[in-house]
């Protein structure tokens, strides 16, 4: 098995350093960049398994790189290194399509943990059980295997949006409440902004819905959350 590729992203060259050598110590193969520019180029030309990424950079911001990589369907999971008292950089990238954050300054050992949890959801299909495969109506998710599609079309979702669909996808019909979503999916250590829900299904819907303006799959429910469902048209399929 090749080798997980990580890009490192900071202007300061000691914290560079220092991830760069603990990575490589864990087995990681290990590109660095300085600022964001440089980085959104070798996000666009390569296939990394992860990327971790500051917020504060030279040139294009850590936000604008995730941003123009998720508008460009790049899904490679994102972890944002951000400072204290930064919190609403946090909640804005999540909403972006960023999958995890870790504040500065940080242990080695919690940067760790973080990035082996992000690479778990795409481990090697050879190395799982059991496949896990759910039809609704058009939507066919394969929870395992970590793809999605619609109408037999392949969908590209980034991690958190497919984490979002995989779990409503298991409680159709369900109505789940923002927080439910927010915990299960991002974990209790997250802030408990619930718009960072709202928005990611904002993003589900452009890609399943015949019209995210007016949904028929993803469905608001005024003051208590959110329900995968069908329209009367599909109850029978």
């Amino acid at each position: 098995m090749m080798a997980t590729r990580i890009l490192v992203v900071d202007d300061e060259s000691t914290i560079r350093t220092l991830i760069e050598y603990n990575l490589t110590q864990e087995g990681f193969q290990v590109d660095t960049a300085e600022d964001g520019d440089g980085a959104l180029q070798m996000a666009q030309t390569t296939n990394y398994d992860l990327i971790l990424l500051d917020l504060m950079l030279p040139g294009k911001d850590g936000l604008t790189v995730t941003k123009t990589l998720r508008q460009e369907k790049i899904a490679t999971p994102i972890i944002m290194l951000t400072a204290k008292d930064s919190e609403t950089d946090k909640i804005v990238g999540l909403e972006l399509g960023a999958d995890d954050y870790v504040t500065k300054p940080f242990s080695v050992k919690e940067l760790l943990a973080r990035i082996h949890a992000v690479l778990r959801r795409i481990q090697d299909p050879s190395e799982k059980t059991a496949a896990e495969v759910i039809t609704f109506g058009p939507l066919t998710v394969d929870v395992d295997g970590l793809q999605a599609s619609l109408r037999g079309e392949p969908l590209t979702l980034t991690p958190k949006e497919f984490d979002v669909l995989a779990y409503l996808v298991k409680r159709p019909n369900r109505v789940i409440s923002r927080e439910h979503i927010l915990d299960a999916v991002w974990g209790v250590d997250y802030p408990t902004e619930t718009r960072t829900v709202d928005m990611q299904i904002s993003h589900l819907r452009d890609k399943i819905e015949p019209n995210p303006k007016e949904p028929v799959y993803l469905q608001t429910v005024r003051g208590f959350g959110y329900k995968l469902t069908k329209p009367e048209s599909e109850m029978s399929e």
